[in-house]
């Protein structure tokens, strides 16, 4: 095709598309995918090789939030039955990052819930980042807190946070239609408090929200004037008791899609694959690895993750290998800004439920390991097939609420 030729050549020229250009990739027919992919993994290899960059997410203060950001299910009103905590201690924190990090992460996100954080809490994670910086030598960390008043990326800074992240989420022109507790003009000045402050920005938006094509190119043009590091890419967890809970819009065809603009649009960034991967990209996920360069290792915020060995397996298995803490992870002409890459440096993040660290809410996997009639004495009847899920089918079978690691006393997956 000649429109991905002209695609790949502006992705190694790091020349701008134009909307009408990033908008044919999402038009592009389920027989043109992988033609699709080919083309923007050629974009994804030369910037970053066949490195994949492992995230750990560590949720600091789950649910209770006040804001009613309707994707999320720690919102105002969420009925869904996810771990309800407040802040974790230091000690507690940096233990369970350290089990991200064993299982091969280079950066740990701190995220919370809530607006935004006081005064008293900035004090409190930053406490937090010393503790995980003290007891893991060159590791990356990423916070993720809500909304910044003025003065408080500086204090994470000077407390060693590398990055900070806050997603953009949606367009601007839809952004009330999810979010009526504070508006999108908040979030980008929160990232550009961030960028200010010599942190790592880190934006990205969520997939699957009932949002048009145009909704999508808007988001991701808007973050790449934004600038940041590492774009995150959320595929909506459509969670019980949430107001999203019915939007099951997305196929694995479509996010290999979504991923492959974001790519051409933002050749040289971070693209993080977030939540909602296990339950929306499903069996295509190595698929997606010749698209973004990064992921989340094991669990999300609220909801569990494929299995961390699992990860591990997947980028072995697709040719890929785990980025290690002594690699740069960016570019080196965006490196050498101060950009997310090197653990002195600045890094992206990626996951907070309300417009946070890149994981809106978690994804998870949450299928039975199993199956069959496993102890009965017809154990070897042969079951009834099951039908074949048709596209665009609610896969709420996908779904669990985390009930390990942080906030709980059972060992975290990683």
């Amino acid at each position: 095709m000649d429109l991905l030729n002209t695609l790949v050549d502006k992705g190694l020229r790091r020349e701008p598309l134009s909307r009408a250009e990033a908008l044919a990739v999402l038009g592009t027919s389920d027989d043109d995918l992988l033609d699709v992919v080919a083309a923007a993994g050629k974009v994804r290899r030369h910037w970053f090789g066949r490195r994949v960059k492992l995230n750990y997410l560590v949720n600091l203060k789950s649910g209770l939030c006040p804001e009613d950001c309707s994707y999320c299910s720690q919102r105002l009103g969420s009925t869904a039955g996810i771990l309800k905590y407040t802040w974790l201690k230091p000690d507690e924190a940096s233990r369970a990052a350290a089990a991200g990090l064993a299982g091969g992460a280079k950066r740990v996100c701190l995220v919370a819930s809530g607006r935004g954080p006081t005064d008293r809490d900035v004090d409190r994670v930053a406490g937090t980042i010393k503790a995980i910086k003290e007891e893991n030598e060159g590791v990356e960390v990423c916070a993720c807190l809500g909304l910044l008043s003025d003065g408080q990326a500086e204090r994470l800074r000077e407390a060693g946070a590398d990055a900070y992240n806050h997603n953009l989420n949606t367009s601007e022109s839809t952004y009330g239609e999810i979010t009526t507790t504070h508006t999108y003009a908040d979030r980008v000045d929160t990232v550009q408090k961030a960028h200010a402050a010599g942190l790592s920005a880190c934006s990205g938006l969520i997939a699957g929200m009932g949002e048009t094509d145009e909704d999508l190119v808007d988001v991701v043009f808007s973050l790449r004037e934004l600038d940041p590091d590492s774009v995150p890419v959320n595929f909506l967890i459509p969670f019980e008791g949430t107001p999203l809970a019915k939007e099951w819009n997305l196929t694995p065809q479509r996010c290999l899609r979504i991923l492959a603009m974001v790519r051409f649009v933002c050749p040289d960034v971070e693209v993080r694959i977030a939540g909602g991967r296990e339950v929306h990209l499903r069996t295509m996920q190595p698929l997606a690895l010749h698209l973004a360069n990064s992921i989340f290792l094991g669990d999300y915020l609220t909801s569990e993750g494929q299995a961390g060995k699992a990860d591990l397996e997947m980028i072995a298995d697709a040719g890929f290998e785990v980025e290690g803490a002594d690699q740069v992870t960016l570019p080196e002409h965006r490196a050498a800004g101060g950009g997310c890459g090197s653990h002195e440096s600045r890094g992206g993040c990626g996951a907070h439920e309300d417009g946070g660290c890149g994981s809106h809410e978690g994804g998870g996997c949450g299928a039975h390991e199993g199956g069959g009639v496993c102890g009965s004495a017809d154990a070897t009847a042969t079951a009834a097939p099951t039908a074949a899920p048709q596209a665009g089918e609610a896969r709420t079978d996908l779904v669990a609420v985390r009930r390990r690691g942080a906030g709980t006393d059972l060992a975290p997956n990683a």
